[in-house]
């Protein structure tokens, strides 16, 4: 039984809790990822997601405009916007229920929790496109 530890990343690229949106966008920029899990020290706090992050800059362009989109940004902690409801898996979940979740919800990922709690890994849809391309090359 395949299980979410065989294919979640593991090189994980986190923000602090005390962080700013600026922060977060930056980095999602510089390191081409969508999704960035929350961290308080060593406690996974929640999920920051592209989708709540653009959100909130329409909004913030809506309300004061390009010229102080930067500040604002810069003004704007990850902690009012991460979602700290934010269903995860552990390492052991087999792959077949993680794939039925994430048809249900529609969720882009999941961030992967050890039993004690620690943020271990991320499953996101590109696990699975790659996961995919790999048996595709092996039916070859």
């Amino acid at each position: 039984m395949h299980t979410a530890a065989d294919i979640m990343t593991k090189d994980l690229v986190t923000l602090p809790f005390n962080a700013t949106l600026k922060d977060a966008h930056s980095l999602t920029r510089d390191k081409g990822i969508r999704h960035l899990p929350i961290m308080d020290g060593e406690q996974f706090v929640g999920m920051l997601t592209q989708k709540r992050m653009i959100a909130t800059v329409i909004n913030l362009l809506a309300t004061y405009g390009a010229n102080a989109l930067e500040r604002r940004e810069g003004q704007s902690p990850v902690s009012e916007l991460v979602e700290t409801e934010c269903a995860t898996v552990t390492p052991d979940t087999p792959l077949l229920a993680v794939t039925d979740f994430f048809l249900k919800h529609r969720h882009g990922c999941l961030p992967v929790v050890s039993d004690n709690g620690k943020l271990v890994g991320i499953l996101t849809s590109s696990d699975f496109v790659r996961l995919c391309r790999n048996l595709l090359a092996a039916m070859d």
